[in-house]
């Protein structure tokens, strides 16, 4: 008989890639991890898993049992959820993971609106970056994720996933007062391909979305400052420090005294948001009202 925990341990391992990130997501011992799995291995008659300098990677064994992990967990997910439903289910945490104008936008929202409409359910609300929401979810660290779509992102169909889409908004040109640009309607991105330009770090879902709108305009950006607070970015454009691309949303309540910003010509750059849980948990009496919460603060917004 194949244990559940194992299987969870097993899609732990191929998302992280090694035993030490998985132990450390799963806050296991690595010797826990790596005992588990030689569990597992003996339970199936199989070598589920291969170690090389570079980490660990499934066998095509371990790839077999990984497919059927992820429809068992997402069952194991919806019979939580109808056994919570049958115990009333209407009293308990929910944990959300969500970037810091994603949390204004959305998740407080959210939480007003949940505080009358189901007053026993409790938020806990944690700041995240939009690609790290996503694993915390998988790992069973949170309940629920707002993330941002971005290259390599779980697709909408993952089957470890669920996901609700949220909103989409463009991202504006932010410019110096006294740029050349300054005094257009609309500012055509490869007019700022010799400039300076101050952005979030790798990593981060909308440097992608800043560097994939200068790719389509011809260029690739010169990313002389770097910070994954729009607060920062908008500062050091104030100061002369360069031009930027920010979402929209993220420069409400900002001082703009020295800069000016303006939509892009042609096809905006787009950040899109969604919800996501682990597939199954949707249903749940507890995650159920928060996802309804988070779909009207977006359409509110």
């Amino acid at each position: 008989m194949i244990e559940a925990r194992r299987l969870h341990i097993l899609r732990a391992v191929a998302d992280h890639r090694t035993v030490t990130a998985a132990a450390a997501a799963l806050y296991l011992t690595p010797s826990a991890v790596s005992q588990q799995l030689a569990a597992l291995e003996q339970e199936t008659g199989h070598r589920l898993v291969e170690r090389s300098a570079k980490g660990v990677r499934l066998t095509p064994a371990g790839e077999i049992l990984l497919s059927h992990t992820n429809a068992v967990l997402a069952q194991l997910e919806r019979a939580e959820a109808e056994l919570a439903a049958y115990g009333s289910g209407e009293a308990g945490t929910v944990t959300v993971a969500a970037f810091a104008t994603g949390i204004a936008q959305v998740v407080a929202p959210a939480v007003a609106r949940l505080a009358d409409t189901a007053p026993g359910i409790r938020i806990r609300v944690q700041d995240a970056e939009g690609d790290a929401s996503l694993p915390m979810v998988l790992d069973r660290q949170v309940d629920v994720a707002v993330a941002v779509e971005y290259r390599g992102a779980p697709p909408a169909d993952d089957p470890r996933l669920a996901h609700v889409p949220l909103y989409a908004e463009p991202f504006d040109a932010v410019v110096p007062v006294g740029h050349r640009l300054a005094d257009t309607a609309e500012v055509p991105l490869a007019e700022l391909a010799k400039d300076p330009w101050i952005g979030p770090y790798p990593g981060n879902p909308c440097h992608d979305v800043v560097v994939l709108a200068c790719e389509s305009a011809g260029f690739q950006p010169r990313l002389e400052h770097s910070s994954d607070d729009f607060r920062a970015v908008v500062a050091l454009a104030s100061a002369g420090a360069g031009v930027a691309l920010v979402p929209r949303s993220a420069l409400n309540g900002m001082d703009l005294t020295h800069v000016v910003v303006r939509p892009v010509d042609g096809v905006a750059p787009t950040r899109r948001v969604f919800a996501a849980v682990r597939r199954g948990a949707e249903g749940h009496p507890l995650i159920r009202p928060v996802l309804e919460a988070l779909g009207r603060a977006a359409q509110q917004a």
